[in-house]
């Protein structure tokens, strides 16, 4: 059986410049601490806005303009019941980044503290 040739490695930068930049996009996105925690919120599952401002300390349009966000970037989709609009996760890969580097960060800063 004759060898095959080794496969050339790819490398990331490889990638299509779309990949780059939705990528960027994403990270835009989840930068506002407020958007993270609105995120960690909704792991849990689907969630009424009137729930996410009882759970997370901020106002109801300051809220509203965050889910907003997400929503138009396709991070949450959301259903309405009569007057309630309930958001849930719409693209699992956020929440994988998300979880990944809070909890990183969080190991950081316990390794930082402690002696």
């Amino acid at each position: 059986m004759p060898k095959r040739a080794p496969q050339p490695s790819v490398s990331e930068l490889d990638k299509p410049e779309h990949v780059f930049d939705r990528a960027a996009e994403l990270f835009r996105v989840m930068s506002a601490p407020m958007r993270l925690k609105i995120i960690s919120c909704l792991c849990d599952g689907e969630q009424n806005v009137n729930y996410l401002v009882s759970k997370i300390s901020t106002t109801q349009p300051n809220m509203s303009q965050h889910l907003n966000t997400l929503y138009k970037a396709g991070v949450l989709s959301k259903r309405r019941d009569g007057v309630q609009i309930y958001y849930r996760i719409a693209n699992a890969q956020v929440v994988t980044v998300c979880k990944a580097v809070c909890q990183q960060v969080q190991q950081d800063t316990q390794d930082w503290v402690s002696p």
